[in-house]
């Protein structure tokens, strides 16, 4: 996986000016998800998701210095469990810490193989250290490959693939890149110099129909009429960059396991000046939440395949363990992709869900706390925003998100059902965010009246199979099911 590359960076996605050919080729060989969504478009909670199959708000990690809760269980430790070798190389982004980490192993991963960014960094001179963290290091006269986390992090990948390709295994390889300060090699760091974006006409969305929250994160660029320039010649590089770094990595697959399921990933995109944003935030916006997805799996995927129907982040981990036949876990909020994996045309999914919180707790900017939930059925994405206004698009004949139908009476029936849909997901789960004003929008004619109860329901947490039952509190007694009336 990748960190800030959506869709709208990768050649197999229709952008073949960033040259992509190791994933375009990867895209080849299995299949392309076009409705992919990350479950928060933020590193550490989209990384929660990804590897622990719960939604950030069950985990306790909604914002990126948040660290999994305790009784929240990775891939990693399920699958060791099981008697597969597990190893993560990379970003991890998880423990609570700074950007970088803590530089320890987490429980369920091998030791020998674990390396995240603080590991890095203690490799390098002090000097070093400052050098990779400016994007100046790509100017003359540049920085070597070896330099680089990516490079260091393939020949991890490399040797792990060399000397335990026998075993059943999951690798996990976690790049940093193309995030910035985007350090890449010649001739990566000028092969974009004189490169412009190509605009689209959401570069110029005036926002008028728009919550409140993405006018001020617009700021000024709200009052513009000209149509922003996107000019970033050094992550276009590193894009391009990280891509052959992949293509190393994918050779050796092709030379120790050919046989292997291979899935790659990102945790989100970048706005790049759609809808006046840039970056990342409190939107649900094509350009952020909809990340790539390619599966390669020789002798059970088709090649040259796409699949159109909605899948997401929390699928990963039940599909990892449909993969190596563990049994379906209660408490795991995805489903197993399997079934598209072998045929494409297969719907697994009605809906999606995508969330935000905070962007992260350290810092004052970001917006702060922007509650957001949202729902994509595939074609028809509703978003609710809780402290400003909220969105609803149809995907195909608006793909470009433009126009907000939210208080268009010709969409009241999709908006509801989606509505309810959200509701619903947000009862099941047990988001902690969940209460009556998430039904009492201005547009929702039929929500019912603001009660202190809301539900009236009893939701309790299903736990691990080793794990003692929970206690009802009115009884002491083991509960004979976790959702009943209070």
């Amino acid at each position: 996986m990748t960190d800030t590359q959506g869709t709208n960076m990768l050649g197999c996605y229709g952008h073949p000016e960033l040259r992509t050919p190791r994933l375009d080729r990867l895209a080849a060989e299995g299949i392309r998800f076009d409705r992919a969504y990350t479950c928060q478009p933020v590193c550490g909670p989209a990384r929660a998701a990804l590897f622990t199959g719960q939604f950030p708000h069950t985990t306790g990690s909604w914002a990126n210095c948040l660290p999994l809760s305790q009784i929240t269980r990775t891939i990693g430790q399920r699958l060791r469990a099981a008697g597969i070798h597990t190893a993560y190389v990379g970003k991890w982004h998880l423990d609570g810490s700074d950007y970088f980490g803590l530089g320890r192993c987490p429980d369920g991963w091998d030791p020998a193989y674990w390396y995240d960014m603080r590991n890095y960094l203690e490799e390098l001179t002090p000097a070093e250290r400052r050098l990779s963290r400016q994007e100046s290091a790509n100017l003359n006269p540049g920085i070597q490959r070896e330099f680089t986390f990516a490079h260091r992090c393939s020949n991890r990948a490399i040797d792990f693939l060399n000397k335990h390709h026998a075993e059943d295994f999951l690798l996990v390889l976690s790049y940093d890149e193309p995030h910035g300060p985007f350090l890449c090699p010649e001739p990566y760091a000028s092969q974009f110099r004189d490169f412009v974006y190509p605009p689209k006409r959401n570069h110029t969305d005036p926002l008028t129909d728009k919550p409140e929250h993405q006018r001020i994160w617009a700021g000024p660029a709200c009052a513009s009429s000209t149509t922003p320039e996107i000019r970033f010649p050094h992550y276009f590089g590193c894009n391009a960059f990280v891509d052959d770094e992949i293509g190393r990595v994918l050779d050796a697959v092709e030379r120790f396991a050919p046989g292997a399921l291979v899935i790659f990933t990102s945790d989100h995109g970048d706005l790049l000046g759609s809808h006046r944003l840039w970056n990342k935030g409190p939107v649900a916006y094509e350009e952020t939440a909809n990340i790539p997805l390619l599966v390669r799996w020789p002798g059970q995927s088709p090649v040259r395949a796409a699949c159109r129907h909605p899948v997401s982040h929390i699928d990963v981990v039940p599909t990892l363990l449909d993969y190596f036949g563990q049994p379906r876990l209660g408490m795991l909020e995805g489903r197993s992709l399997l079934p598209c994996f072998r045929d494409p045309s297969v719907r697994v999914n009605e809906a999606v869900f995508i969330e935000f919180g905070r962007y992260e707790t350290d810092h004052d900017g970001f917006g702060g706390f922007q509650l957001m939930r949202a729902i994509c059925d595939g074609r028809y994405k509703l978003v609710i925003n809780l402290l400003t206004s909220d969105e609803l698009y149809d995907l195909d004949s608006d793909p470009e998100e433009m126009i907000n139908l939210i208080h268009d009476s010709r969409h009241s029936t999709v908006r509801d059902r989606l509505h309810d849909q959200l509701l619903e997901w947000m009862n099941r789960t047990r988001d902690p965010f969940r209460g009556y004003y998430w039904e009492r929008r201005p547009w929702r004619a039929d929500a019912r009246p603001a009660t202190w109860d809301y539900t009236g329901m009893t939701r309790q947490r299903i736990v691990e199979p080793d794990e003692p039952q929970q206690l009802d509190y009115a009884t002491g007694l083991e509960i004979t099911a976790t959702t009943r009336k209070k």
